[in-house]
Formats: C-alpha cells, structure tokens, sequence
C-alpha cells in the first residue's frame, strides 16, 4: 500500500479494507498510524537485509567468500532501484523521509537504521583498504557516508527519472564512483 499510494493515503481504515478486517482488529495490533509506520518501516528494514540479488547458487557461494571492493559493491547494489521490488521499496523509503523529519521517534529509528548501514559500510571500506583496494588516508567511515551519501541521491535520481536512470546506468555510475574512489579522488 505504502509504495501505491504513499504515507498520504496510509490510514488505518484502507490499510484494515485491503486486509478484509475491521478498523477496530487492526487498532488491537496498531493503535494510531505512526505504529503501522513504524511497523512498515520494521518490516521493509528486515526485507531490504534478508534480500539477496546473486541469481545462482554459484553467486551465492562467491558472494560468501568474497572481500573487499566487490563486496561493498554487491552491498551497494542492494540499496538502488534496480528491478520492480528495489523501487517499490526505496518509493517507501524516500516517503517515509517527510513523516520521520516530523516525528522525533521515526527520526531517531530512521537515523540509526542509516547509522547502522554506515558502519557496515565502513567495514567494507575499512576491509578494501586492508586489500589495498581502496586508499588508506582518509577514514574508513568517511568513505562509508560518502558511499551512502552517493548512492542515496542516485535512488532519488531513480525514482524521479527512471527513464533516465534505467539499471544499467545505475550500474555504470555506481562503477564509476567506485573507480573514483579507489583512485583516490575526492
């Protein structure tokens, strides 16, 4: 529902309509909407981390053992909009961005759940470093919110733009942000 119509049309009444329960069941489990919000936010949080994008066994199993710049990469991958369930689920994401700026709760859950994608991230980062993949002079979790930073507008771009931003194209500026990256450039 939310990638359809938006926290604008989010209400308890369509949400209980489009299970086929009444308004009362779902105000047990949810008492007012910004736990439906928050819940939402859980459930797509929880989504995004179990999804994984390798197409074989053979991905998979290379996916496990790989290292480094790949492998932030791959982690990078996941967040853009790539197919029909990536944008649905960044539509959500870039939606939700208005109610959590509002509501002091949804800020402090959205801005961890960036916080912890940073420190993964800088874990990455700090791991291409080991390999010599990425430069060593700047802090491993600068690169991180930069990596985050880049790859959160190119999701807006997405959205708005898809024409513009097909895939591919996503693809290849990720790539070279990389290589700008590794390359050092600032």
């Amino acid at each position: 529902m939310l990638a359809a119509r938006g926290f604008g049309g989010l209400t308890l009444r369509a949400v209980a309509a489009e299970l086929g329960a009444s308004t009362g069941l779902l105000t047990h489990y949810f008492p007012h909407k910004r736990a439906l919000v928050a819940h939402a936010l859980d459930v797509l949080d929880r989504q995004a981390a179990d999804r994984h994008r390798p197409a074989t066994e053979a991905a998979t199993a290379e996916a496990a053992t790989a290292r480094g710049l790949p492998v932030l990469r791959a982690a990078l991958l996941d967040i853009l909009p790539l197919d029909g369930e990536g944008a649905a689920g960044n539509r959500i994401w870039v939606g939700s961005w208005d109610a959590a700026l509002t509501d002091p709760g949804l800020t402090e859950e959205h801005a961890e759940r960036y916080r912890r994608a940073r420190r993964r991230m800088a874990e990455l980062c700090a791991d291409a470093q080991e390999l010599g993949e990425l430069p060593a002079d700047r802090p491993a979790a600068d690169l991180a919110a930069l990596a985050q930073s880049f790859t959160l507008g190119l999701v807006v771009q997405a959205l708005f733009a898809p024409a513009e931003f097909p895939p591919e194209r996503q693809r290849a500026l990720l790539d070279d942000f990389l290589a700008g990256l590794a390359a050092g450039e600032r």
